[in-house]
């Protein structure tokens, strides 16, 4: 059974926290975290989520701020670079915040670009770090996915490049690129489906949307296929978690998407730096001057508090 809510409230904290470019069409990234008897949890479910979705998300938070987390089996993780939907001349600056990376994760199918745009920011990436690999949000028909593969170049994978599974698997049937499924696992009813399907040669998997790091290790254990593990625009607490559910992997064989703090101005803890493309495993408390200076608005704090209550009526 999950705490009592009032408990939880309690140990509430909302900050919002400025981006240094926009990412998922936000530019302020807003996050409740428990200060919890096991640690620091984080709920940052998206605005446009509903309760019954958001819940998972919170789940994966009272996990962090309630249980121990699981054994690690290694102590630093590989991490790509992260480079949102930016103009190709951009490109330097953002993989100056990821030293040493030697994989890249580019966003493309932006809404309101273009595939030469996509091109030329992939192309901006490749001359500075030798493995890129692509997210395109399910934004591509099974045709606009086809034509990419060929104009993007040699990439590591493909992440959802289309919607929905049906689709995933007949471009995999169509392209020699591996396919990495994200959506199409932390969305699904069944997250197991897309490896079912044959549409997928990579899970893409992610803390918070799926309930928390056990239930993330649960999925990878039956998945059948590789894993790698990725931030939901996470604060430092959730990039912990990240790190850690990547740690306790029995096999990692990517680098994985845990990089996206330094898409922030400021963070609520000292983020560790990468040191050759490597992030250490450790546990976050959360700086109390930073709490204080980046915390919401009463009205903004409010508001997730009613938030949390609708989530917590879902949780089992």
């Amino acid at each position: 059974m999950p705490p009592q809510i009032e408990d939880i409230l309690d140990r509430l904290h909302v900050v919002a926290l400025p981006m240094r470019v926009k990412f998922r069409g936000i530019t302020v990234r807003e996050l409740a975290l428990i200060d919890g008897p096991a640690g620091w949890g984080e709920f940052g479910a998206f605005p446009e989520y509903q309760p019954p979705e958001a819940a998972h998300w919170l789940a994966a938070a009272i996990e962090g701020a309630y249980q121990q987390p699981p054994p690690a089996r290694r102590h630093r993780i590989p991490i790509n670079a992260t480079v949102p939907a930016v103009a190709a001349e951009q490109v330097p600056d953002v993989l100056a915040r990821f030293p040493g990376a030697h994989t890249a994760k580019v966003k493309v199918a932006e809404p309101g670009q273009s595939l030469a745009d996509d091109v030329a920011r992939v192309a901006a990436v490749r001359a500075l770090v030798p493995t890129v690999r692509v997210d395109a949000n399910g934004g591509w028909s099974v045709a606009q996915a086809v034509q990419a593969a060929t104009a993007l170049g040699p990439l590591e994978y493909l992440e959802q490049p289309c919607a929905t599974v049906v689709e995933l698997a007949e471009l995999r049937r169509r392209i020699d690129i591996p396919i990495a499924a994200d959506e199409s696992i932390r969305k699904a009813d069944d997250p197991l489906a897309v490896a079912k399907a044959g549409a997928a040669d990579i899970a893409v998997l992610k803390v918070a949307p799926l309930g928390g790091i056990s239930a993330l290790l649960a999925i990878a254990d039956q998945i059948g296929i590789p894993v790698i593990v990725s931030s939901a625009i996470d604060s430092a607490v959730g990039i912990a978690a990240g790190l850690r559910a990547a740690a306790a992997l029995p096999e990692l064989r990517h680098a994985c998407g845990l990089g996206t703090g330094s898409l922030f101005v400021e963070d609520i803890a000292e983020t560790p730096p990468q040191t050759d493309g490597y992030l250490p495993v450790r546990p976050v408390t959360p700086d109390p001057a930073r709490l204080h200076a980046l915390a919401a608005s009463p009205q903004r704090r409010q508001w997730w508090i009613e938030r949390i209550k609708a989530c917590y009526a879902h949780l089992g």
